[in-house]
C-alpha cells in the first residue's frame, strides 16, 4: 500500500485474455482490500489459481490470543515483559508466535523462530508487520523474494500467500503486530494523490519491494490459511507460485527502521512525531539514534503524563534507556491507560543537559484496551510496578 508497482508480464488492459506464447491461457487474480474499493493488486497465473485438490484443518498454527486466568483479578499497574525468555526452539514462523496482548484491532506476538516455514502461508484475519529485532532471512511469495535483516520492519499484507526462508544457525527474535483491520501510512504523511510529503520522515526510495523471478516451483504444493484463529491447509496440483507476472499497489515490502527521519524541536515533541504506521485505532512509532530538544532548559526525558484514552506497548530493542532502569535488550513495557507513566525516580533531572540518544524502540499505542495473555504472564518481572518507589 505504498505506491503501484509491476514485474514480469502483463497485458496491456486488465480483466482481457492474456497468453503465454505457447498459446495458454493465463489466468488473472484480483487481491482486493476494503471490498473491491481499496488498493488492489492484479497477478496473472499458470494455472488457476483458486482450485483445490484436498483440504483440511492444519496442524501448524501458533494459538490464539487468550486472557491469563486471573487477569481481571489483579490490580491496574505497569508492566514488564522478558521477551527474551520466549522459546527459542520454537521451529518455523509459523508454528513460533507467542501472543502477548490484544484488543479488537491488533494482537502483538514475539517469535524466535528456528526453521523456514514448510508451506506458503496466507494470515486473511489481518495484515502483519513483524520488527526484526534480531536476524535476517527471505521472505518468499507470488510477488517475489524479500530479503530482511535486523532492524527492519516486514510487512505482509492480508491475503498474501508467503513463507519465511530462514538461514541456519542465526537467532531470531521478532516481534509481530497482527493488525485486524488495516495497516496504513498516517494520512499526514501523504499529498492528496497518495504520494509521500516532502516532510514526510520517510520516503518511497525507503521501502524495498520483492524480486519477481517468474514462476518458481519449490515442490510445495500446500498453502495454510488462517480466519477467525482458525488454520486450514489447502492442496493444489501445481506450485502456488506460478505468477509471470503482477501490477497494483498490494505487495509485501521491507522498511529498515533507521532509514526514519527522527525531528527534534526546541524542547519535547510528542510521540506523534515518531509515527510511523497506523491502524484504526492506533499507532506504531520508531524511536531511532537522534539530537534531542535544543532549548537551554531543555529536559529530553519523557515528562510524566497520563494520555487517558491510550494503552502503550514499547519494545526496547537497543540503546541506552536513561528514563527507565531494568530495562534492557527485548525488554516490553505496557502501561495501560488509567496510571501516569513516565521516567524513573532521578532519570527526568539526570537526562538535563543530554544533546543526543541512542535508544532504538518501537512504540505502539492503542485506544482500545489491550489485555495481556497467559503466555505473557509466564515472561513478566513481576517487580516493575514498585521500582518508582521513593
Amino acid at each position: 500500500m505504498i505506491e503501484r508497482r509491476h514485474a514480469g508480464s502483463i497485458p496491456a488492459k486488465h480483466h482481457i485474455v492474456f497468453r503465454e506464447e505457447g498459446g495458454e491461457l493465463l489466468h488473472e487474480e484480483c487481491l482486493t482490500r476494503n471490498g473491491f474499493d481499496g488498493p488492489y493488486s492484479l497477478l496473472y497465473h499458470r494455472h488457476e489459481p483458486h482450485r483445490h485438490v484436498a483440504w483440511e484443518r492444519s496442524s501448524l498454527g501458533w494459538p490464539a490470543a487468550r486472557p491469563a486466568a486471573d487477569e481481571e483479578e489483579r490490580p491496574l499497574t505497569r508492566r514488564h515483559y522478558l521477551t527474551g525468555a520466549v522459546d527459542a526452539q520454537a521451529g518455523a514462523p509459523i508454528n513460533a508466535r507467542v501472543p502477548l496482548m490484544y484488543n479488537q484491532d491488533v494482537v502483538v506476538s514475539v517469535l524466535r523462530p528456528t526453521a523456514s516455514d514448510p508451506v506458503y502461508f496466507a494470515n486473511a484475519d489481518g495484515d502483519d508487520l513483524f520488527y526484526i529485532h534480531e536476524g535476517q532471512g527471505l521472505l518468499r511469495s507470488v510477488f517475489g523474494d524479500l530479503p530482511f535483516a535486523a532492524k527492519d520492519y516486514v510487512c505482509i499484507p492480508r491475503g498474501v500467500k508467503a513463507r519465511f526462508v530462514l538461514p541456519e544457525g542465526v537467532s531470531q527474535h521478532w516481534v509481530a503486530f497482527e493488525v485486524r483491520n488495516e495497516l496504513f501510512i498516517p494520512k499526514q504523511w501523504r499529498t492528496p494523490n497518495g504520494q509521500l510529503r516532502m516532510d514526510a520522515p520517510y520516503c518511497h526510495r525507503d521501502f524495498q519491494a520483492p524480486a519477481f523471478q517468474g514462476p518458481l516451483d519449490e515442490g510445495i504444493r500446500t498453502f495454510t490459511v488462517k480466519r477467525q484463529d482458525r488454520f486450514t491447509d489447502y492442496t493444489m496440483a501445481h506450485s502456488p507460485l506460478d505468477v509471470v507476472g503482477w501490477d497494483g499497489s498490494v505487495y509485501p515490502w521491507v522498511f529498515p527502521i533507521h532509514c526514519f527521519q527522527p525531528r527534534a524541536g526546541l524542547v519535547h515533541l510528542p510521540p506523534d512525531w515518531h509515527g510511523t504506521f497506523a491502524f484504526k485505532g492506533g499507532i506504531i512509532c520508531s524511536f531511532v539514534p537522534r539530537v534531542v530538544d535544543f532549548h537551554e532548559h531543555a529536559i529530553p526525558c519523557p515528562y510524566p503524563h497520563e494520555a487517558v484514552h491510550c494503552d502503550e506497548f514499547l519494545f526496547y530493542s537497543e540503546g541506552n534507556f536513561v528514563s527507565r532502569r531494568g530495562i534492557g535488550r527485548g525488554s516490553v513495557s505496557y502501561h495501560p491507560a488509567g496510571v501516569m507513566h513516565g521516567p524513573h525516580p532521578g532519570a527526568y533531572e539526570a537526562s538535563i543537559g543530554h544533546r543526543r540518544t541512542d535508544e532504538l524502540a518501537v512504540m505502539m499505542d492503542t485506544f482500545g484496551a489491550l489485555t495481556p495473555t497467559s503466555f505473557a504472564r509466564e515472561i513478566e518481572d513481576m517487580e516493575y510496578h514498585g521500582t518508582w518507589r521513593p
